[in-house]
C-alpha cells in the first residue's frame, strides 16, 4: 500500500514531468506508485496504430460480430460497413477509435484472461476516455460504451451508459449480479422501484462540454455471498457515483465473456485499460492526471 506521501511525492513528479522540470526517464525511475498500478494491469489497448490491444494477458485482437448475441459468428477486424474506424491523429493520447453510426454490427474483445477471472472476494478496475457531446452526437435511448459479460445486459454485466431523452442525458454505472440474486422473482424491469435498480447515475455530467473524458469504475467485494459489493464510478479523478453495498455474485464462462465497446455509441474512445484489483481513489486519481495516459505508466 502506497502512503499519502508516497501518494503526493508521485503527483509532484508527474506535474513537474509534465512541465519538463524532470525527464520521463527521471520521472520514472522514481514512481514506485505508478509500477503498482502497473503491475495490476490485465490489458491495455490505446488505439495508436491499431485497434488490437497493445497489451492483453488474452486475446489482443478485436473483433466484429452481428450483434451482442451474436458474437460466436465474429470475425477478426473492423466492420466492413465503416461505422467504426480508427482514428489516427484524434486521440486523448495519439490514435482513437471513432463510432460514427449508431447501428450493428458490434465489436468486441474477449474477456478470457483480459478480465479478472472471477474468484471469491473478486475485484475489477475498467479505464478509458470518451469524447462526445451527448445532444449533438447520440440518438434517443440508450446507448453502452462499454459492457462487460458472458450473458446479456441484466444479468452478471457491468456497463456505463447514457441514457437520451430530450434535453436530459444522465450517465450511469450499472451493475447486475446474477439474475436470480438481484431479481430472484423476476420482476419486469420497468415495476422495480429506481433505488432498487444495480445503477449509479449523474445527471450533470462533464460531458455537454465535447471534450476529453476520463471514465473510471471499479468493482470490489464481489462474490462474497454477503451484501459487502462495491462499485464506484470516477469522473475526470474523482468519485462521481456509486452504489450502496449489495451481494454481487458474478457466474459467466469466461471463454465466452466479452468486453463489447460503443454498443449504439456516437464518439470517440481512447485509452481503454483493464486492472486485476479495484484501484484507490488516490490511484485514481494519479491515473487521470498521467501526461500519456496508460503508455506512461512505468
Amino acid at each position: 500500500m502506497i502512503s499519502r506521501i508516497d501518494y503526493r511525492f508521485a503527483c509532484s513528479v508527474v506535474a513537474l514531468a509534465a512541465a519538463g522540470v524532470l525527464t520521463e526517464c527521471q520521472a520514472h525511475s522514481q514512481d514506485g506508485f505508478g509500477a503498482s498500478i502497473r503491475s495490476s494491469m490485465t490489458f491495455h489497448a490505446s488505439f495508436d496504430g491499431s485497434v488490437d490491444a497493445d497489451f492483453a494477458k488474452g486475446d489482443r485482437r478485436l473483433r466484429t460480430a452481428p450483434g451482442s448475441d451474436k458474437r460466436t459468428n465474429a470475425i477478426e477486424g473492423l466492420p466492413k460497413e465503416g461505422n467504426v474506424q480508427l482514428a489516427p491523429e484524434l486521440g486523448k493520447y495519439g490514435g482513437a477509435i471513432r463510432f460514427q453510426k449508431s447501428i450493428q454490427p458490434i465489436v468486441f474483445y474477449q474477456g478470457a484472461k483480459n478480465l479478472p477471472s472471477l474468484r471469491p472476494d473478486w475485484e475489477c478496475t475498467v479505464s478509458f476516455w470518451l469524447r462526445t457531446d451527448p445532444l449533438k452526437d447520440l440518438r434517443e435511448g440508450f446507448c453502452d460504451p462499454i459492457q462487460i459479460t458472458s450473458k446479456q445486459w441484466d444479468d452478471a454485466a457491468v456497463f456505463v451508459e447514457f441514457e437520451k431523452r430530450g434535453e436530459r442525458v444522465p450517465f450511469r454505472l450499472g451493475v447486475y449480479a446474477d439474475k436470480n440474486v438481484w431479481n430472484p422473482t423476476g420482476r419486469a424491469f420497468e415495476t422495480i422501484p429506481a433505488a432498487e435498480r444495480p445503477l449509479a447515475s449523474v445527471d450533470r455530467s462533464p460531458f455537454f462540454s465535447g471534450e476529453w473524458t476520463h471514465v473510471l469504475f471499479t468493482l470490489k467485494g464481489f462474490n462474497t455471498g454477503k451484501a459487502n459489493g462495491e462499485s464506484k464510478l470516477y469522473l475526470n479523478g474523482k468519485l462521481a457515483a456509486e452504489l450502496s453495498p449489495r451481494e454481487q455474485t458474478f457466474t459467466w464462462r469466461e471463454d465466452q465473456s466479452a468486453i463489447m465497446i460503443g454498443l449504439s455509441y456516437m464518439g470517440l474512445m481512447d485509452d481503454l485499460a483493464i486492472f486485476d484489483r479495484a484501484l484507490t481513489s488516490e490511484e485514481v486519481a494519479y491515473l487521470h492526471a498521467l501526461p500519456k495516459g496508460v503508455r506512461g505508466l512505468p
